[in-house]
């Protein structure tokens, strides 16, 4: 039987690269209800070291399950960037020696049975694994215009079918986006990301997309339909605004209540002052 977490305290954050756990960190400092953090070996936010908390290596999960009773948490949040590991490097504690078969044959079915796995083996501990949009509300993404104009009839038609297409491939766990225009798909994310798929986007003949001059082309960016939404939805960020404009791109939709944008003021402000629109569209297109 696993032992019996508390039923208050602090928000427990399993925590990688980004400002998506400092602002899921802060949320839950600013709510009084507090966080302590487990920052991963390897992938560590510098401004995470402002919360309470510790490093730790990604295989120790027995060190993290004491950690974080220890703390007193009773919810677990994960956030944040962390690769995919060679699962040969790792080097895990007795607890995460147990987990680690199961988990690198989940690995061969794809990232979202990865997680799977991970997230059972917490909630096997007796923890409540929350999503972030449970733990930050205010960072999910509405419906309608976010920033920007409206999408034109055009723009809205791109937007429908990139929607379709990061549908289909997320479908088959290969990716939670796509960038169409003028009807034409230009890429498809796969494991390398949204800004390494943006910066591909950017080697294309400028005839295919858009160019800062005359802005064309979509960014689109929704949940797989076969995920635990609890953890990994897509997330929209300053960088991914720098990434469509320098594809020339007009413009971002993300699936409202699927997607998650990061310092969202400041996501807005400067969508306006690179000309692009930030849509959000129903969980229904399809």
């Amino acid at each position: 039987m696993p032992a019996a977490v508390n039923t208050e305290g602090p928000l427990g954050l399993l925590a990688g690269l980004g400002n998506l756990p400092v602002q899921v960190a802060q949320a839950a400092q600013d709510r009084g209800q507090g966080v302590y953090v487990l920052r991963v070996k390897g992938f560590v936010e510098p401004a995470l070291a402002d919360f309470p908390g510790k490093e730790i290596g990604l295989a120790e999960v027995g060190g993290m399950l004491k950690a974080f009773r220890r703390a007193g948490c009773t919810m677990l949040c994960f956030a944040g960037r962390v690769n995919r590991p060679d699962f040969s490097s790792l080097k895990p504690d007795l607890k995460g020696m147990s987990l680690l078969p199961k988990v690198i044959s989940a690995a061969r079915g794809g990232d979202d049975a990865l997680l799977r796995v991970v997230v059972g083996a917490f909630e096997a501990e007796g923890f409540r694994v929350i999503g972030v949009e449970e733990a930050s509300g205010s960072l999910v993404a509405p419906i309608g215009k976010i920033s920007g104009s409206e999408p034109d009839e055009a723009q809205m038609a791109d937007l429908r079918k990139a929607a379709r297409i990061a549908g289909e491939i997320g479908r088959l766990d290969i990716g939670q986006g796509a960038i169409v225009c003028d009807g034409l798909v230009l890429c498809v994310e796969a494991q390398e990301g949204t800004d390494a798929m943006l910066r591909r986007c950017a080697t294309l003949d400028a005839r295919l997309r858009g160019t800062g001059q005359a802005r064309r082309g979509v960014l689109v960016k929704r949940p797989k339909p076969i995920q635990d939404r609890r953890i990994d939805l897509p997330t929209i960020g300053l960088n991914t605004l720098e990434g469509v404009s320098e594809a020339g791109l007009a413009g971002i939709g993300v699936e409202a209540g699927g997607a998650l944008l990061v310092d969202r003021d400041r996501l807005v402000e400067r969508a306006r002052e690179l000309g692009l629109f930030v849509f959000g569209f129903p969980g229904d297109w399809s």
